[in-house]
């Protein structure tokens, strides 16, 4: 099973911290998703990765039947408990390869919230096409760590941590890139031949951690999940010391989310 198989497994064993634990979603992106795409209720959409909901219930809270399937069952019941109120919201537990597309179905908004990474490149975008009317659109959005201008000193001192426990890989770059230089997936999207540009918007914004909401994120990550005991609390520890030396005990973590959204040709 290569890597991305087995990490993307690992998000389960978060299901019941992950809604908690994760940032929203600007609503600006929000916004220019419906702007760029054009779709208005009752437009079908399909969700890929759904996770527990994150990205879904600002969708069904503006009228949209969405299908959304997850791979994991921990977070799709998550899912169907934070969807609960939203009848026209069904989940499915399965992986997007391994999904049984309905017949005589056809949706028109693909969409995928910090999943799209994680589903199989020889197969996502021709699935993708496949589900949608002419004309629809696939959109992907992610948050990431982000890194502008006067980010908090806290996260190169931590670095070195992760660097004395041997946890970087040989092609991270540090310090990261700005935001407004973050890849967006338009070359893949065109390349499949399955897609044209219908846009790419950037979004940057920042969130107050104390030491505890700080751990409880890094434990929905695919690779603190999967980091040896020893070295996880020892990392936990050192947060938790150069926190308690602030004043308020708190960092400043910045997201950036890239929103890429492609035509069915």
């Amino acid at each position: 099973m290569s890597d991305y198989r087995q990490l993307r497994t690992t998000f389960d064993s978060a299901a019941a911290n992950y809604q908690a634990a994760r940032p929203n979603y600007p609503d600006d992106l929000y916004a220019d998703l419906l702007q760029i795409t054009g779709v208005s209720p009752p437009d079908r959409l399909l969700e890929v990765g759904c996770g527990p909901g994150k990205a879904t219930l600002p969708l069904a809270r503006a009228g949209f039947p969405i299908t959304t399937v997850e791979l994991g069952p921990g977070l799709a019941e998550q899912a169907r408990h934070h969807l609960a109120a939203f009848p026209q919201v069904e989940v499915i537990t399965s992986s997007f390869e391994h999904w049984a597309v309905p017949k005589d179905v056809s949706f028109s908004l693909v969409y995928a919230a910090t999943a799209w990474a994680w589903v199989d490149p020889e197969i996502k975008y021709a699935k993708a096409a496949e589900v949608l009317r002419p004309g629809g659109h696939l959109a992907v959005w992610n948050a990431t760590h982000a890194f502008p201008a006067g980010y908090d000193p806290f996260f190169p001192e931590i670095q070195e941590v992760y660097e004395e426990l041997g946890e970087t890989r040989e092609d991270d770059e540090w310090p990261p890139p700005l935001p407004d230089t973050l890849p967006d997936h338009l070359e893949e999207f065109e390349a499949s031949g399955h897609f044209v540009s219908a846009g790419v918007r950037r979004y940057v914004w920042g969130r107050r951690y104390s030491a505890d909401r700080y751990i409880a994120l890094l434990d929905t990550f695919s690779g603190h999940i999967a980091m040896g005991e020893a070295k996880r609390s020892h990392l936990y520890a050192e947060i938790r010391r150069r926190l308690a030396e602030r004043p308020d005990g708190q960092l400043t973590r910045h997201w950036a989310s890239v929103l890429t959204i492609g035509r069915r040709i």
